[in-house]
């Protein structure tokens, strides 16, 4: 388990070096997260109308309002942070300093994101490169049940006294910590009846919600109906997604967003440069072309897949993570795969995790040194 996070080499009680594989669920379920970024942030960058207006009604931005705001951010932003201890970890069983090393990678991130926010004013890097430096970097120093706490009564009060948005970032980033810390991570392929019960209760709540969002659209508590919804939506989409991925179908959803997530970095800004491009070109500036956009977004997506199965063959990392992982150690570090890795895939290559079948689930199990 990971009570606390464990001390670095060197220090008195310190634990063995570990060699830690992917979890490719994890890694499926950032590359779904990704897919709902991507169709909110095209009306962000391209300044899109067709926002709820009194007296008007367009179905495909209602269905977005109702389906995608609001519900996939969450779920990045918690798998953040639960990424962010498992790297933590690796970290603390390579060097003395493991908190060094994540400060540099919070850095890098930032920067990244300054750059990136010229292109797009929404964009995500900085917020968590900032939120990642005041609160879980600290966390590191806290025991679990506080990270867990407090993560809850962050989330509660970003919903509650901010209405959403940017305010539940914290709260989330500290429960996704707080989930890796207690070891869930470990051992999703064990939790089959758990996830579905979670989803039993989720999902009729995220309708409900969805329905009180829908009719108070005009009123004060929009927003924090809106964060509500999303996050309970949120919750479904992870516990649903992770049912498919235990059946029949999950070796396929495996291999369509396990590449997304893992490439997630290059995917996230590698959209922003192909929208920015074409919005012109298709008419997307200003316009209320949402059948075009929601287009582009499928188009942007499928390329991303095939490219993406296609780099990891060859390429342990994408471009831009493999920059920020040396940026992260100071050192660089080799991103071709070795002769005996080329030949597994997409999936993980040499660090392939191993698949387990647990009630007639699937998972991947194990976590890759360095996630």
């Amino acid at each position: 388990m990971h009570s606390p996070i464990p001390p670095a080499p060197g220090v008195p009680g310190a634990p063995a070096p570990l060699t830690r594989r992917r979890i490719d669920a994890l890694d499926a379920l950032r590359g779904f997260a990704l897919c709902g970024i991507l169709l909110v942030n095209i009306p962000q960058i391209t300044g899109m109308i067709g926002y709820r207006v009194p007296g008007e009604l367009l179905p495909a931005r209602e269905v977005l309002d109702l389906s995608v705001q609001h519900r996939f951010f969450p779920l990045f932003s918690f798998l953040f942070g639960l990424s962010f201890v498992l790297f933590f970890e690796s970290a603390a069983a390579k060097t003395a300093s493991p908190r060094l090393v994540l400060l540099r990678r919070l850095l890098a991130l930032g920067v990244l994101g300054a750059g990136h926010q010229l292109l797009h004013p929404g964009e995500a890097l900085t917020p968590y490169a900032v939120f990642g430096l005041l609160v879980l970097l600290p966390s590191t120093w806290l025991p679990r049940p506080a990270v867990l706490a407090a993560g809850l009564l962050a989330t509660v009060a970003g919903v509650t006294l901010a209405g959403g948005g940017m305010a539940v970032i914290p709260g989330l980033f500290l429960l996704g910590s707080a989930t890796a810390r207690y070891g869930v991570a470990d051992t999703l392929e064990g939790r089959g009846r758990q996830i579905a019960v979670l989803f039993a209760v989720s999902a009729p709540a995220a309708v409900a919600a969805t329905l009180w969002q829908h009719h108070t659209w005009l009123d004060a508590v929009a927003t924090r109906s809106a964060a509500i919804a999303g996050l309970l939506a949120a919750t479904a989409y992870v516990c649903g997604f992770l049912l498919l991925l235990r059946g029949p179908l999950g070796r396929a959803l495996e291999s369509v967003f396990a590449p997304l997530g893992r490439l997630a970095l290059t995917n996230y800004v590698g959209a922003t440069l192909i929208v920015v491009s074409l919005a012109p070109v298709l008419g997307l500036d200003g316009s209320r072309r949402w059948t075009a956009a929601l287009l582009l977004a499928a188009a942007i997506l499928v390329l991303q897949v095939i490219v993406g199965r296609v780099w990891l063959k060859s390429f342990r990392y994408g471009p831009l993570e493999w920059a920020w992982r040396c940026v992260t150690w100071w050192e660089f570090v080799p991103i071709r795969r070795s002769g005996r890795g080329r030949g597994a895939g997409a999936g993980g290559g040499a660090h392939r995790a191993t698949a387990g079948r647990v009630g007639g689930g699937r998972f991947s199990g194990g976590r890759v040194s360095g996630v």
